[in-house]
């Protein structure tokens, strides 16, 4: 039996950290310190009377019987999730047109379309899922209900904001030298990171050469796990097992800091307002505004 001290809240943290592989991101995230961080997961183990997690040089993973819980875990978020959106939902109807960027569309926010359309069953989704640059031009025209993208490149006011801190990193065994350009793995262009990352190797006096470039994420990740070259990533996009973040010590500029925003067409619009709440709760960044 699962003791009843268990909460909706102890469950998210653990599913987050597992996600994550680290106590400090989800900190960082939720707006906690690390140690309390740490105090909720160690009271859980204590709670259950298992070792959930294990220690690697990059955060933590979760033993055999952490990925055993995990699997419960995420299952009755889902069912607590559901059950909360079907008590409160109105009949609502209708389309919702979203666009996300595509680096965002692979992390949190899919589980939170998923929500959405198991908490409000007629409601149709329509998801484009483009290059931050290309959704920025397309959202005056007014195809878009709700977009997800780098604030830069839109002017419209966001509904909130948050920030992501783009990492340097490369394949767990690859040997960056100093002496030779950096390979790049890139967006294809235009490209806010990519242009980003490139003025800054050229503030920090650093050679490149672009070695792969790609409009999908997944393509850039399995680039840099095969040792193509090095490339900027979110958090949320870095495979523990397979990569490695690099630091300025390496000789890379540090991260790159870039402000996300979530707009929206017309929140008086009760499918729209309601598509936002869920959103919004999937975000992989607590909002900063």
């Amino acid at each position: 039996m699962i003791p009843d001290q268990i909460g909706i809240d102890l469950l998210r943290t653990y599913v987050a950290v597992c996600r994550q592989g680290s106590l400090n991101r989800v900190a960082s995230q939720t707006g906690r310190t690390q140690s309390a961080l740490s105090m909720q997961m160690r009271r859980l183990e204590s709670l259950l009377g298992r070792r959930l997690f294990q220690r690697t040089g990059r955060g933590v993973v979760p033993t055999p019987e952490g990925e055993l819980f995990l699997g419960y875990a995420t299952r009755m978020l889902v069912l607590g999730d559901e059950a909360a959106a079907r008590l409160r939902q109105t009949e609502l109807s209708g389309g919702v047109r979203v666009g996300l960027a595509e680096e965002v569309a692979t992390t949190a926010l899919p589980e939170a379309l998923g929500r959405l359309r198991r908490g409000y069953s007629e409601i149709r989704l329509d998801v484009v899922v483009e290059q931050c640059v290309a959704l920025g031009k397309c959202w005056p025209e007014g195809d878009l209900d709700i977009m997800v993208v780098p604030t830069s490149v839109v002017t419209a006011d966001a509904v909130t904001t948050w920030n992501v801190e783009l990492q340097w990193v490369c394949a767990t065994d690859y040997s960056l030298d100093e002496t030779r350009p950096i390979d790049l793995v890139a967006f294809t262009a235009p490209c806010l990171w990519r242009r980003r990352m490139i003025e800054t190797l050229a503030d920090k006096g650093r050679e490149h050469r672009i070695t792969f470039t790609s409009q999908s994420i997944t393509a850039l990740q399995a680039a840099i796990e095969n040792g193509l070259g090095i490339g900027l990533l979110p958090p949320e996009a870095v495979r523990a097992s397979t990569m490695r973040v690099l630091t300025a010590s390496a000789g890379v500029p540090k991260p790159l800091p870039v402000q996300y925003g979530l707009f929206a067409r017309d929140r008086r619009a009760a499918v729209v307002d309601a598509a936002i709440a869920v959103l919004l709760e999937g975000l992989p960044l607590a909002p900063k505004s």
